[in-house]
């Protein structure tokens, strides 16, 4: 323990819950967890909390589509977050959920603590209304040009190539992202937050060692264009939390979020007998922290702190903001494989390799990371297996075998471990300061100083000489000395691993503080291989798998029916050229016959005449179909596309269709005159 134990809370941005997580995500949750684990080691009261994001349209629009209540699917997502995150060990103190009763409280609590003070307006605006599906857009459910660059196929509230924000009002050429269709403009009565009541605040706040300067400079731009009111209600329907005193009107979704921090803690301390008003009343001495990407900065450094500060609570310690992840040089994508899912990593590679990559590539900035497949296969095979898991393979066999496990009473090289010991420091305050790559490249120096020492030992040949049985134990115990500083040093990057090591090492975990005290005397127990190696051929597995099974995913994180091209919300992921076009063969089909699939409640096994031969396909419409609707209706089917074998039998193609799903799911039929077999062009 520190003399001085400092009280932090640390929080991680909130997953959103309708889709799966994802190794971009995780390039967050590793890097807030390896600063959370370092904090503990070294002594410090530190609490890690998080939740799932689980209000807004996206939502709402997901659990229609499968037919299910919004609560149904955030409970179901909730579950498999927290056993991705588990399976990375990204170990949370508190894991929560938005929706939540001690967010819907806090939310109010802010909301009208805001409203008292004044800082709440009320206005009745024109909002894009979609006349299709009758409901209020969205920002994120219009697209269109950016009215700043031109940029096409942005978002109603912010364009992704130039950072502008604006209304959906804005947006040049907009479109309904559920229906396709040209938004209309009807009025509603919106509530508003004053943000402008504190730019004084605001510009001190941002300026005062609380982000990175990188971050403090983009924001000047939003202090030169004026600080504009924040709508933060929505129109039913909305799955969210009602704005108290009324009843059409739902909080934003980004209003009550980062209020989610404040309610995971609660739930916490409700649970734990910590004191909540220590960490968030005004004027708090306690540290808080918040890791988030650099694309959600102005939510987190603009309004965030403002809400704070206007309802009477502490404003963050700092905010630390990090880039994106690229796969082999460019953005992840789909179509590639190299868009990939926690789960599929998991299926195919040790999370523990993904963990030390992102710490050797991780600074303090907000600059992109890259993953490049070739270099985290060489670099984790030469570091941790070729450099710090040899250095105990090396050496233990000698103790186990000649010593009985029994380690040597003196220390053989004792400037050697003081050197380790002394690098403590140096590699503490990377770790401190978020320089991780930092931390990893001095790290590995000593590892490699390590294994000097035993290639110019070389207890292999001591061995030899029953007369050097001493000066065998000692260099080989030696070693054992310095594998134990690696593993302190490494354990917070590396906590499955070194809790195998402490496992050999017959110790208890392993702390910061215990860098002064070598094993000496000390029985260790028989050496366990601590990793294996990266093989290339599972990477190239976990892509294709990536292809495979992300291809079939939706925007809304909801799968599309087997045998049906679900043109529903789907942003564009990867542009493809007129040649990939052309592989695909559309062609008119007959539906020839129709029918319910036993033991299956979404498919519908459709017989296709595509002009002289019959398909058989599997598409999943049967919730917006009969089969007697069906029979003798013309489609639209790609008969290029590779079989599927199901355990219903074999798909042979897949039927287009569009809509959000469920009974809103339509399939696409030509106009009267096609014949089956004719290719649509």
């Amino acid at each position: 323990m520190t003399d001085h134990p400092r009280k932090i809370l640390v929080t991680s941005a909130l997953p959103y819950a309708n889709g799966p997580i994802h190794i971009g995500h995780l390039v967050e949750y590793i890097q807030t967890d390896i600063w959370v684990r370092f904090q503990k080691m070294r002594g410090h009261v530190c609490h890690y909390v998080c939740a799932d994001d689980a209000h807004g349209t996206p939502i709402m629009l997901c659990a229609r589509q499968e037919g299910i209540e919004p609560e149904a699917l955030i409970a179901r997502v909730m579950e498999e977050h927290q056993q991705d995150f588990a399976q990375f060990a990204v170990a949370f103190d508190n894991y929560h959920s938005t929706h939540s009763e001690e967010n819907r409280e806090l939310a109010e609590m802010i909301y009208r603590r805001l409203a008292d003070a004044g800082h709440i307006n009320r206005r009745t605006i024109k909002q894009a209304y979609d006349a299709v599906k009758e409901m209020f857009l969205p920002d994120r459910f219009i697209r269109g040009e950016c009215p700043k660059c031109g940029a096409a196929d942005q978002y109603g509230d912010s364009c992704e190539v130039c950072g502008a924000t604006y209304t959906p009002t804005d947006l040049k050429n907009a479109v309904s992202a559920l229906s396709g269709t040209k938004p209309v403009e009807r009025e509603s009565e919106h509530y508003f937050f004053k943000l402008a009541d504190f730019e004084t605040l605001l510009r001190e706040w941002t300026r005062g060692g609380h982000l990175q300067d990188e971050v403090s400079n983009k924001l000047d731009e939003w202090f030169e264009a004026g600080l504009q009111e924040w709508d933060i209600s929505r129109d039913k329907p909305y799955f969210g939390f009602r704005i108290p005193d009324t009843d059409d009107k739902y909080f934003y979704v980004w209003l009550d979020a980062p209020i989610g921090y404040l309610a995971s803690f609660k739930n916490l301390c409700d649970r734990s007998g910590l004191d909540f008003d220590e960490y968030f009343a005004a004027g708090s001495t306690t540290e808080l922290y918040h890791f988030i990407g650099k694309d959600i900065i102005y939510f987190h450094a603009l309004f965030w702190p403002a809400m704070l500060y206007g309802s009477k609570l502490r404003t963050p310690t700092a905010i630390f903001a990090h880039g994106f992840l690229t796969v082999n040089g460019q953005k992840m994508s789909k179509s590639r494989g190299t868009f990939i899912t926690a789960r599929t990593y998991l299926d195919h590679l040790d999370p523990q390799y993904l963990r030390y990559y992102f710490a050797a590539k991780l600074g303090s900035g907000v600059e992109d990371i890259d993953l490049n497949f070739e270099d985290f296969c060489n670099r984790v095979n030469a570091d941790l297996v070729g450099k710090v898991v040899n250095i105990a393979s090396r050496c233990a066999g000698f103790i186990n075998k000649r010593f009985d496990g029994k380690l040597a009473a003196m220390i053989h090289r004792p400037e050697l471990l003081d050197e380790f010991t002394a690098a403590g420091e140096a590699i503490a305050d990377h770790y401190e300061s978020r320089e991780y790559a930092k931390a990893m490249r001095e790290i590995m120096a000593l590892a490699d100083r390590a294994n000097q020492y035993i290639d110019e030992l070389k207890p292999w040949v001591i061995a030899k000489d029953t007369a050097r049985e001493n000066e065998l134990q000692s260099v080989c115990s030696m070693g054992i000395n310095l594998f134990r500083c690696l593993m302190i040093y490494l354990k917070p990057v590396l906590p499955v691993m070194a809790e195998q090591g402490e496992a050999f090492l017959n110790v208890k975990p392993l702390q910061w503080s215990d860098l002064g005290s070598p094993l000496l005397d000390h029985s260790i127990n028989i050496f366990k291989p601590l990793m294996q190696r990266v093989e290339m051929e599972k990477i190239h597995a976990m892509i294709d798998a990536s292809k495979d099974d992300l291809s079939q995913k939706t925007a809304g994180g909801g799968k599309p029916e087997p045998g049906t091209g679900h043109l529903a919300d789907n942003p564009i992921d990867d542009e493809i050229t007129i040649d990939d076009f052309a592989k695909i063969d559309l062609r008119v089909a007959k539906i020839v016959r129709a029918e319910n699939v036993e033991g299956a409640d979404k498919l519908l096994q459709l017989t296709l005449d595509i002009g002289g031969e019959t398909r058989n396909v599997f598409a999943g419409i049967r919730s917006a179909y009969q089969p007697e609707e069906l029979e003798g209706r013309l489609t639209v089917v790609v008969v290029n596309l590779a079989s599927r074998k199901m355990r219903f039998g074999v798909s042979e193609g897949m039927v287009l269709a569009a809509g959000p799903g469920g009974k809103e799911l339509y399939i696409l039929s030509p106009d009267s005159g096609a014949e089956p077999g004719m290719k649509v062009k």
